[in-house]
């Protein structure tokens, strides 16, 4: 039975030295140590880490933020672990899967992060309601008319300026579904 630590910052400037010794204080075994953005969920030092543990080892971590940025790959993580025999363990945040303490904890903050992300989209998707309603324009905003008409009549004079569609786009800035849309022509 291991017990085995996993360290991580994300920038090569950032140091890891608070994490490994909190992770010694705790009594790891080994540490899996490395440097990479939390936002990617392929790296490196973690995927080592997780295919070292064996049923009955203990993979103790210093902070949540520091094993995965999302709760969905954090969950998928956990219930890996927790099929395998192996306990999790977040030294600040005082979780630990070997008890059911930690384990309703963990759920607590996962069911709150969750609740987090719904009433952000709900009250975007209000604020998207009103916004439509006072007429105010969605999305990307459009490029003038002139510049429209000037992509428009390059488009009709590209036989004769030999211009690309990508290279009319790239002089005016209006996209090539709006040159395709307003001009009249079929293709």
């Amino acid at each position: 039975m291991a017990i085995i630590g996993y360290a991580r910052v994300s920038t090569t400037d950032q140091s890891l030295d608070l994490q490994v010794d909190k992770l010694y204080e705790y009594g790891v075994d080994k540490i899996f140590k490395e440097k990479y953005s939390g936002g990617s969920a392929d790296r490196v030092e973690l995927n080592k880490a997780l295919e070292y543990l064996r049923e009955g080892d203990t993979l103790v971590v210093y902070k949540i933020d520091r094993l995965a940025r999302s709760i969905f790959h954090l969950r998928k993580i956990v219930e890996d672990l927790t099929e395998r025999g192996i306990t999790l363990v977040f030294i600040k945040e005082q979780i630990d899967f070997s008890t059911s303490t930690g384990r309703l904890m963990f759920n607590m903050l996962g069911s709150i992060a969750e609740f987090e992300r719904d009433l952000i989209n709900e009250r975007t998707a209000e604020g998207r309601e009103r916004a439509k309603a006072k007429g105010t324009h969605m999305g990307r905003k459009g490029k003038s008319e002139k510049d429209v008409q000037k992509a428009l009549k390059l488009f009709r004079e590209r036989e004769v300026n030999g211009l690309s569609v990508n290279e009319i786009v790239k002089m005016t800035g209006v996209p090539r579904s709006t040159i395709y849309a307003k001009n009249k022509e079929t293709f």
